[in-house]
C-alpha cells in the first residue's frame, strides 16, 4: 500500500521509511510536520498516513493534523505513534474518527510483522489500539471496585481487552485457542454485564467498550 510518514525526528522517520519499504509498502514521502504532510496529501493519494502525536505544529500537532486529514481526506487511514501509551491521547484520537485509525507505541512497530499487521488492519477499516493501553484500561478497576466491570470473570476481562484492541471474534478465538462460538458467548456475557448492545458493527462495539471504560477511568 502507499504510505506517507510524518515525524520531526529525522532518525526515526528515516528508519520507519526503511522498515515500510522492507515490508513491501511504497513510501510516497517523509516529512517533519503536519503542514508539510497535508501539502503532500494534497498532491499524492495514500492509503495510510503515519504521524507522530507530538510533532509540530503545536505540542500535540499529530492529533490536530489527524483531524485535519480526516476532514479533507476521509478515506485515508491514520496511524498515530507515541513514545508512551496515554489514555487521554487515545480518547482524543477517537474524537477524530472510529474507522481506519490506530494508536501504537513507537517501539512496538519497530518490527516488520507488527507494522504490516497494523497497517493492513487500519486500511481494512479497523481501530487498532496499543495492547498495553487496552490492558491498562480494562484492568484499571480493582477487585473491590463496584460496578459492572467488577462482575466480569478473568476470561471475560481478557476477551474485553482483545476487543478493545480491535480484534475480531476470529482473532480473539485464535489468540485464546478457543472456538469462535465460545468467544461469541463470552462477548454476549460481557455486553450483558456492561449494558451494551451486542448488535453493533465491529468498530462500533470497540468504541462502545472504550466509551464505557472512559466513563469509569480515574481523573
Amino acid at each position: 500500500m502507499d504510505v506517507a510518514v510524518a515525524d520531526d525526528g529525522a532518525l526515526f522517520r528515516e528508519g520507519l521509511q526503511m522498515l515500510l519499504t522492507a515490508a513491501g509498502h511504497t513510501v510516497v514521502g517523509g516529512v517533519e510536520d503536519g503542514d508539510r504532510l497535508l501539502d503532500l496529501l494534497a498532491r499524492t493519494a495514500v492509503d495510510v498516513a503515519i504521524l507522530d502525536i507530538r510533532m509540530p505544529p503545536g505540542p500535540e500537532g499529530g492529533l490536530d493534523t489527524a483531524a485535519r486529514i480526516r476532514r479533507r481526506h476521509p478515506g485515508v487511514g491514520l496511524l498515530l505513534l507515541s513514545q508512551h501509551a496515554e489514555a487521554h491521547y487515545l480518547f482524543q484520537l477517537l474524537e477524530v474518527g472510529t474507522e481506519r485509525i490506530g494508536y501504537r507505541l513507537k517501539d512496538q512497530v519497530a518490527g516488520v510483522a507488527v507494522l504490516a499487521d497494523t497497517l493492513v488492519r487500519i486500511a481494512a477499516g479497523e481501530i487498532v489500539i496499543e495492547p498495553v493501553l487496552a490492558a491498562n484500561l480494562v484492568n484499571r478497576p480493582g477487585p473491590d471496585t463496584p460496578g459492572p466491570l467488577a462482575e466480569l470473570t478473568e476470561r471475560e476481562r481478557v476477551v474485553l481487552r482483545l476487543m478493545a484492541e480491535g480484534r475480531s471474534n476470529t482473532g480473539i478465538a485464535t489468540e485464546l485457542f478457543v472456538s469462535v462460538k465460545s468467544v461469541e458467548k463470552y462477548i454476549a456475557s460481557i455486553f450483558t454485564k456492561l449494558g451494551l448492545s451486542a448488535e453493533a458493527a465491529h468498530h462500533r462495539r470497540v468504541l462502545a467498550v472504550l466509551a464505557y471504560l472512559r466513563s469509569n477511568r480515574a481523573g
